[in-house]
């Protein structure tokens, strides 16, 4: 979810009720450095905790440092990215190529557990690949070292984010270990985080890609576990508002020409589904100022708003 969780995201999926949220990806090394568009990524400042400062490394003594700067900035809980399967991470011994040097993640976890007083918690995917699938070996060292949870993604490096997440893995995960497992991987409905739960076993669930866009799930989640009962799903009137109101926290923290910039991948999240988006969309990506996004927004608007039911 790089690039995803920034501050305007995180504040707008606490309003429908997350329970947890994360920062977007941090390189612990880039903070140790004192780099100040990391520190930036890192601004908790008026969020309500708990939110997880997640950090991604592959020195230990660099990831203590990164976590005890974190901490100094706000941190409550601390989470290390070891699932990230993104080439350019990778090759640098981070995120997933972690899940081959068990040795390395677990020096890692007790470095920080060690340097800092809030939870450490872990974020893996099942192996690199399907001949490869170590997830409970993995996750039984992660708690011995210290880690107060694990979130686990049913899927393998090799996967990225397609095929099919396989929550029978999170479930062995769930029996090998002491520690809470957070499950994670193809919830895109209320009715999925149900099943999550009911064959995983696990203590919680993680939503990622299925709330882009569309924050409203994690509502939607919440009241089907507590009712049984599926909510209403919004109208687009209720999208464009809510996307508007996120343009606008975009660049109150980052200033219009980088919040509208940043808004447009958004916005085509928000959008999709929507009837008639492909020349709005277009217009969107060719946007550069607010006024101009808010006014093809609101033109889409009362052009759907009028079509017969």
């Amino acid at each position: 979810m790089a690039g995803v969780t920034d501050k305007a995201f995180r504040l707008i999926a606490r309003e429908f009720g997350c329970g947890l949220i994360y920062t977007e990806m941090i390189s612990a090394k880039a903070l140790t450095y004192n780099n100040k568009k990391t520190k930036n990524l890192m601004d908790i400042e008026g969020e309500l905790q708990p939110i997880a400062v997640q950090l991604f490394g592959s020195e230990p003594e660099v990831m203590a440092q990164g976590a005890q700067l974190a901490v100094e900035n706000g941190a409550e809980i601390l989470d290390v990215n070891m699932g990230c399967p993104v080439p350019k991470v990778v090759r640098c011994g981070e995120g997933s190529a972690l899940l081959e040097n068990l040795d390395r993640a677990v020096d890692i976890v007790t470095a920080m557990v060690k340097a800092v007083k809030v939870p450490v918690t872990v974020k893996i995917r099942i192996g690199w690949d399907k001949q490869n699938i170590i997830a409970v070996d993995f996750a039984k060292g992660m708690a011995a070292a210290g880690a107060a949870a694990i979130a686990v993604h049913g899927r393998t490096r090799d996967q990225f984010y397609g095929g099919k997440a396989d929550w029978d893995v999170i479930r062995q995960v769930k029996e090998a270990v002491d520690i809470p497992v957070i499950g994670n991987g193809d919830i895109w409905a209320p009715e999925d985080g149900a099943r999550m739960i009911c064959v995983t076993g696990c203590d919680a669930i993680m939503i990622g890609r299925g709330i882009m866009g569309n924050p409203w799930l994690i509502g939607e989640t919440l009241h089907y576990l507590e009712t049984g009962e599926k909510k209403e799903k919004p109208t687009p009137r209720e999208k464009i508002d809510l996307a508007i109101k996120q343009l606008d926290l975009m660049i109150s923290f980052k200033g219009e020409d980088v919040g509208v910039r940043e808004m447009r991948s958004h916005l085509a999240w928000y959008l999709k589904g929507l009837a008639r988006t492909a020349v709005l969309k277009d217009a969107i990506f060719r946007a550069k100022k607010r006024h101009q996004m808010v006014e093809l927004l609101s033109s889409y608007l009362q052009e759907i708003e009028q079509l017969p039911l």
